[in-house]
């Protein structure tokens, strides 16, 4: 599994979205948002919905950075949300070092 932690440092986005994300991560519900942001599949737990949601993000960005006509500002936001909040429940769930 990646680390949670280092992705989310070694991340290069722009503030405006980072923000928003971070707002947005105070009304976080689980179940509704990875419903959206990963369609079809049942919500995984946080370790695999971090790994899923990493993916996923990079593919919006990837299209935030071509211009691409399909991106979704909303869409990248809700992403980042659920990026964030699925890290921290990671991190949580992680056995702490001795």
């Amino acid at each position: 599994m990646t680390d949670p932690q280092s992705l989310l440092s070694s991340l290069r986005r722009p503030s405006l979205l980072v923000r928003a994300a971070r707002h947005g991560a105070a009304d976080y519900n689980r179940d509704r948002l990875l419903r959206r942001v990963l369609p079809g599949e049942m919500p995984p737990g946080p370790g695999l919905a971090f790994e899923r949601l990493a993916e996923r993000e990079a593919e919006i960005d990837l299209a935030r950075r071509e211009g691409g006509a399909a991106y979704s500002v909303a869409r990248h936001v809700e992403a980042l949300v659920a990026l964030i909040e699925e890290a921290r429940l990671a991190l949580l769930r992680q056995p702490a070092a001795n």
